[in-house]
């Protein structure tokens, strides 16, 4: 299993994770043999928002002591009122949900993740009241290890992230998302059906969120990476022809800041397709040819490594990765960007201009004039 660092956390999560959703309701039996095979699989980051107690005590018994091998994801603000998965933003119901789920993950859970922040009205009624203060008053005392969030929307998400409290964020990414307009709800999509004719290639909004996660350090964990199955759908993908769960999981993992993908799973068959991804050769997770249809995507780099190789061994995804970064504002670029770029072996300043790789791109990027700009901004920044 391959781990990557959770932006500034300190924790590391293998690419693979697992939510938990789909073993809502199943019997304890199945919900110990899928976690069984998850951890033998080296998967260490579990998403847990279900609020029911069933499930989670069945959770928590099938971890047993293997409880500190892994990650746990766990959600402030998700409640189960009435037997209904509900999101509650009355603090003692808030306090009395998370407190429990606390008490069966052995007094402390890793992320404290607030939750469903879609809306502006979820935003102020958590960010601006005491739910807030709770998540970090949770913090202090050591009973999460770092705060959170969950979102869909990129406009909220990165007001969420500006105001400096969460270090987390989890986040739906695929690339129908990725173009729907950020004004534009994906559940009315995944409801209705993609309405492609408001495709109009990658929403400056998402990529300048996914960016924005990189330039402060919060790592990124994705969920409906496969958009609810759709994507993988012959009669429902909204591209030319379905994508493969592995090539979701690629794009995915192809964007800045993230971390892991989280894929549902309710059997340990599921976990060990999952799991295959790590196997894959390069070519079984290109996702270039199913994008490079769509429309709007000409001179966008989604950073799919089409354009390899360099015969120079340029990292040309990674180069353009740090660029874009950089280009959020120039003048105050991340030292940790600049550290990133200067420790590659090999720089865009080494671009011969050669060409190879602007003719196997399938979006049409300058990808030298893109060498040349990496080279003047990242190599000779002396902040």
């Amino acid at each position: 299993m391959i781990k990557r660092e959770i932006g500034n956390t300190g924790k590391s999560a293998s690419i693979i994770g697992f939510g938990l959703e789909h073993l809502d309701r199943k019997p304890y039996e199945q919900v110990k043999s899928t976690i069984d095979a998850a951890l033998d699989c080296g998967i260490n980051i579990f998403d847990i928002f279900m609020p029911g107690a069933e499930i989670r005590e069945n959770i928590a018994k099938g971890l047993g002591s293997r409880r500190k091998d892994i990650l746990i994801q766990g959600h402030i603000c998700s409640s189960d009122i009435n037997q209904q998965y509900d999101i509650s933003r009355d603090l003692p119901t808030v306090k009395r949900y998370f407190e429990e789920h606390l008490r069966l993950c052995g007094g402390y859970i890793d992320f404290g993740m607030l939750f469903f922040i879609d809306s502006e009205d979820d935003y102020k009624n958590v960010f601006e009241t005491e739910i807030a203060d709770y998540a970090l008053k949770l913090k202090q005392n050591g009973d999460i290890g770092n705060i959170g969030f969950s979102s869909h929307n990129p406009l909220t998400a990165i007001k969420a992230i500006n105001t400096g409290l969460p270090e987390l964020m989890m986040f739906s990414i695929n690339p129908a998302f990725d173009i729907i307009p950020a004004d534009e709800s994906i559940f009315t999509h995944l409801d209705n059906g993609f309405n492609t004719d408001s495709f109009n290639g990658i929403d400056p909004k998402r990529a300048e969120l996914y960016k924005l996660c990189e330039q402060k350090g919060i790592g990124i964990t994705v969920m409906k990476s496969l958009g609810a199955g759709k994507l993988i759908s012959p009669e429902h993908t909204p591209f030319s022809k379905p994508m493969t769960v592995a090539q979701c999981i690629h794009y995915a993992l192809s964007r800045p800041a993230v971390a892991s993908v989280l894929l549902g799973s309710k059997t340990p068959e599921e976990i060990y397709d999952c799991v295959k991804y790590l196997e894959m050769s390069d070519g079984e997770r290109d996702y270039s040819e199913v994008l490079s249809g769509a429309r709007g995507m000409k001179g966008v780099c989604v950073y799919c490594n089409h354009c390899q190789p360099c015969p120079i061994g340029i990292d040309i995804a990674a180069v353009t990765k740090y660029l874009d970064i950089a280009l959020l504002d120039t003048g105050n670029i991340p030292p940790s960007v600049i550290s990133h770029y200067k420790s590659l072996e090999h720089k865009g300043g080494e671009c011969i201009a050669c060409g190879f790789c602007e003719n196997r791109c399938p979006f049409g990027v300058s990808v030298i004039d893109n060498m040349k700009q990496a080279e003047k901004l990242l190599s000779f920044n002396h902040q």
